[in-house]
């Protein structure tokens, strides 16, 4: 007789203490499962996560303006599964992008985020056939010297000298998305800062040269 599996190994990032409740109630119910950690607060987690060794973060989008930056840090330590009630395309596929393996809408049944747990455990993506129809035409949109059509704006705002606030106003998105955007795109175009970033937007015709906001 074979040994048993040890259980998937979980730590919820969450700050509604009423949704962390509805989860443990859940969850302790199936014997693959186990939550080994919670938290209220994004900075909180990497402390846990060398403390106590976990498989999954379960981690609420909206918890804080930090917690899109974090996933990358974080994927390196535990598979991440964003759990969000924001429907905002932008920020789930960015969050695909910077190393989340799944995204479960908190007006989904506990059964769905029950099977994105165990398929991402498993080593697959999972969203459900919703997002990935949108978010397949979203990454289907044209692209701009390998840029997308979202990272196009943004760098063309920024080139013309628009802060982050002003961006976000202009696009109407949050401040922390443009933040967002921008680091993928520092990290894709190999550039540190916004001084080389005019230079590439002007070089690759993004910009005109003596262009100004309009």
């Amino acid at each position: 007789m074979s040994a048993p599996r040890e259980p998937i190994r979980l730590v919820v990032a969450d700050d509604h203490a009423l949704f962390r409740a509805g989860l443990r109630s859940v969850l302790q119910l199936q014997d693959d499962l186990a939550i080994v950690g919670e938290t209220n607060r994004v900075e909180e987690l990497p402390g846990i996560m060398r403390g106590t060794p976990c498989d999954i973060v379960l981690l609420d989008l909206q918890m804080e303006r930090s917690s899109l930056l974090e996933i990358t840090r974080l994927r390196r330590r535990a598979r991440i599964i964003v759990v969000t009630a924001s429907e905002q395309l932008d920020d789930m596929l960015m969050a695909m992008r910077l190393g989340a393996r799944g995204v479960v809408l908190k007006h989904f049944t506990m059964e769905a985020l029950v099977e994105a747990i165990r398929a991402v455990a498993a080593g697959e993506i999972w969203l459900p056939p919703v997002l990935k129809e949108a978010l397949a035409r979203r990454d289907g949109e044209p692209k701009y010297k390998g840029l997308t059509r979202r990272e196009y704006e943004i760098v063309r705002h920024a080139a013309l000298g628009m802060r982050n606030v002003e961006i976000a106003r202009r696009l109407l998105i949050s401040e922390v998305t443009v933040k967002t955007h921008l680091t993928s795109v520092f990290h894709k175009l190999g550039i540190r800062d916004r001084v080389q970033l005019a230079r590439y937007a002007i070089s690759a015709g993004i910009v005109r040269a003596h262009e100004t906001p309009s």
